[in-house]
């Protein structure tokens, strides 16, 4: 796949709230590490290949005690069960003709999925190249952060404390500007009634799975009306 100036262009733009949220999350990941006795070229090599932030800090107490493979691949399953759904919602998108599918594939986390599911485009950009480069950028932003936070932690004492709201605060700026962006808030209010309810209902370890089950449900009823009513006219 060719470069082109304005995908990456217009990438780049969408991805800037992740470059300050990535990055600094990454530097939390790699001083983490480093304080779990691994070097910055663990803190390199785990980003690059682990390219999911919550189960790449669970991967370093894992790590840190006696390794069970069967405990490790379910745990895995579990926490990016969600991954699934932000999946089949992509297939049609991923129908690139080149071996780049398969690094989207890869690269397809929360925040690549939001911003390449959502973007408006102008004429000028190719959207396979966009998503390519969208993707490819989070992914130069999460393994940056996480070497340089690898390489400050073995030379000074730092205090991560705190640093795992940065994740959350980067959800809420992504939320408010996908909901300013929107004609309508169905799909977003929606969301937060079921969220909070599935939360209310099954508590924090579950909640998330069930809040895709149903949001998958409701809007596969919602896709089948609008087309037979599209088929009606």
């Amino acid at each position: 796949m060719s470069f082109h100036k304005e995908s990456l262009k217009q990438a780049f733009i969408s991805t800037m709230p992740l470059l300050a949220g990535f990055s600094f999350m990454g530097v939390a990941y790699g001083v983490y590490l480093n304080s779990a006795g691994f070097n910055f070229i663990f803190a390199f090599l785990m980003s690059s290949t682990i390219f999911s932030g919550s189960m790449e800090f669970l991967t370093v107490s894992l790590l840190s005690q006696s390794f069970n493979p069967l405990a490790v691949l379910i745990l895995t399953l579990i926490i990016n069960f969600r991954h699934i759904f932000y999946g089949i919602s992509m297939l049609k998108n991923f129908e690139v003709r080149s071996l780049w599918k398969y690094y989207l594939i890869f690269g397809l986390c929360d925040q690549t999925f939001v911003i390449n599911y959502n973007a408006r485009l102008s004429p000028d950009v190719i959207k396979e190249k966009f998503m390519l480069y969208v993707t490819l950028l989070t992914h130069v932003y999460w393994v940056g952060g996480a070497t340089i936070g690898g390489l400050i932690g073995s030379f000074f004492k730092v205090e991560i404390k705190g640093l795992d709201f940065v994740m959350t605060a980067l959800f809420l700026v992504m939320f408010a500007t996908q909901f300013m962006d929107e004609d309508h808030h169905v799909s977003s209010i929606s969301g937060l009634i079921i969220a909070l309810t599935s939360l209310l209902l099954f508590g924090k370890d579950f909640f998330l799975i069930a809040t895709l089950i149903i949001l998958v449900i409701q809007f596969s009823i919602i896709f089948r009306r609008s087309v037979s009513y599209n088929e009606s006219d």
